[in-house]
């Protein structure tokens, strides 16, 4: 399937409640016949993803306002608004929000993710705020996603490094 064009106005975000932030959905695989995904993300000072891998997916992250600390292989670096990070598929990588409420971009390479972050909204939306474990089809991996805190597998796109 060829994608089609489209232009994205910003009352058409498909807003996701994350528990401590929330996720706006600008492009996904259906808009974008697979090529890529595009969500925003308001994110508190302190939080973060443990060191993981997309197997499937490139990941990039541009920095809106605040800033990220990255983790990538094992080089940690403090990235202010206007930075730009490429993450390869395969290559593990992780971040976490510095000392200010920050706001990133972050874009998929072929199209990935959704389903997982709509996972987590669901789960919070149940009233389980402290999600340890999702189960997805699809996708291998291990991460906990509000909390940092690493517990079960989660079957969407991410294996966790120990």
């Amino acid at each position: 399937m060829t994608a089609k064009p489209f232009i994205h106005m910003p009352d058409e975000d498909r807003v996701l409640d994350m528990g401590p932030f929330h996720m706006r959905v600008r492009a996904n695989a259906g808009k974008t016949s697979d090529g890529f995904t595009l969500v925003e993300a308001d994110e508190p000072p302190g939080f973060g993803q443990p060191v993981h891998v997309h197997d499937d997916a490139a990941e990039m992250f541009y920095v809106l306002e605040g800033e990220h600390l990255i983790f990538i292989d094992d080089v940690e670096r403090l990235c202010p608004a206007g930075s730009f990070i490429y993450v390869p598929a395969g290559v593990k990588h992780g971040f976490r929000v510095g000392r200010v409420q920050s706001r990133k971009l972050n874009l998929y390479l072929p199209a990935a993710m959704v389903g997982y972050f709509e996972a987590i909204a669901a789960a919070q939306s149940a009233g389980t705020p402290a999600v340890r474990t999702l189960s997805h089809s699809g996708h291998g991996g291990v991460i906990d996603a509000l909390d940092g805190a690493v517990e079960d597998a989660v079957e969407l796109g991410l294996a966790l490094l120990r």
